[in-house]
């Protein structure tokens, strides 16, 4: 076929959508067992009053949910929809293995995709697996000795399960933040730990902001570097809550401890203090352990692109990675890989 795209989220349904309009045979495959991407893992307590905004699908407007409606509920809803409309036959679930050159060594020839459901063979490939898979846990001397709970908090299950405890949470992005003020809210106590003092903006996110932050992430990509994550280049949102937050002390920030204890943690100037459980909110990585086989990668340990499209080989994009890792970049970066595709294919044809 012309193109596999591999994963169901935002980014993978937006450029199925686009290579669809181009004309090309494609193939979509998902790990997961229905559609809604990592929406479908989000915390139970999140609700869409909370979300960041969405930006529509292509064709398919997002009608304005409930603010009380569960995220990991009406998103998925919303992309099912999506390829109901679209027609789209979302092979699912299947676990990509590894990505190879159908030829070793031949980067013009097409590509196999080795998966838990068998072999396909596509000229090009569309990578939009994200990183929710990828969890990310520094490493801390006394980790393994903690006597308590610690979760990523892509496994957080919703403040109950701590009331009465006292939660160490570390991470300055948006899901510590909300975090830490949900737990505060339903009978737990709270440490807020970041590595860098946390920036807050009162400047609504519109189009310069969203402009200036993609092309900081966009130039870091360039060279080569692992993308940032959007909130270290925008800064915290301050909403109500957070300001709120901020008031009462729940956003009292701390900086890093210098090692894990049985029961809690220990500060470089010696103070401790007990915890019952650690959050790591400590982000994601990319989810590109599949593709290690091309060798993709640059010496800064990023994937250099331009647009979408990887330098060191053509036939590949990355979509949902980098500058396009937000709903709105998922959107265009699809409509950009389906065109580009359809010009490479073009071209080799024609040769």
């Amino acid at each position: 076929m012309d193109v596999v795209v591999i994963g169901a989220g935002q980014a993978g349904l937006s450029t199925a959508h686009f290579l669809g309009r181009a004309g090309l045979d494609h193939l979509v495959l998902d790990a997961e067992d229905g559609p809604g991407g990592a929406w479908r893992h989000r915390w139970p307590t999140l609700r869409m009053a909370t979300v960041h905004a969405i930006h529509d699908l292509p064709g398919t407007p997002f009608a304005e949910p409930d603010p009380d409606a569960p995220a990991n509920e009406a998103l998925p809803a919303y992309f099912a929809e999506f390829e109901r409309r679209e027609g789209l036959d979302v092979l699912r679930p299947v676990r990509v293995r590894a990505v190879r050159d159908h030829v070793p060594g031949d980067r013009r020839g097409p590509l196999d995709v080795e998966t838990d459901r068998g072999t396909f063979t596509a000229d090009t490939l569309v990578n939009a697996t994200g990183t929710w898979t990828r969890p990310f846990v520094p490493r801390y001397p006394g980790q393994e000795l903690f006597r308590g709970r610690q979760l990523h908090s892509s496994r957080y299950p919703g403040p109950g399960e701590f009331a009465g405890e006292h939660v160490i949470v570390v991470g300055g992005g948006t899901s510590a933040v909300q975090q830490l003020l949900e737990i505060a809210a339903h009978g737990g106590t709270t440490t807020w730990v970041t590595r860098r003092e946390p920036e807050f903006s009162d400047e609504p996110f519109g189009p310069e902001i969203g402009r200036a932050a993609v092309a900081r992430v966009e130039e870091r990509v360039r060279r080569g570097l692992p993308p940032r994550s959007v909130v270290s280049v925008t800064g915290l949102s301050l909403t109500p809550a957070v300001r709120e937050g901020l008031r009462t002390g729940v956003l009292a920030r701390r900086p890093l401890f210098a090692r894990i204890t049985e029961d809690g943690v220990v500060w470089p100037d010696g103070r401790s203090e007990r915890a019952d459980a650690i959050l790591w909110a400590t982000g994601f990585r990319a989810a590109l352990d599949h593709l290690a086989p091309l060798r993709l990668r640059a010496p800064g340990g990023g994937v250099v692109l331009d647009g979408t499209r990887v330098v060191a080989d053509p036939r590949v994009h990355l979509v949902g990675y980098g500058p396009s890792a937000s709903t709105i970049g998922a959107s265009r970066a699809g409509r950009v890989a389906a065109r580009e595709i359809r010009d490479l294919l073009s071209a080799r044809r024609a040769a």
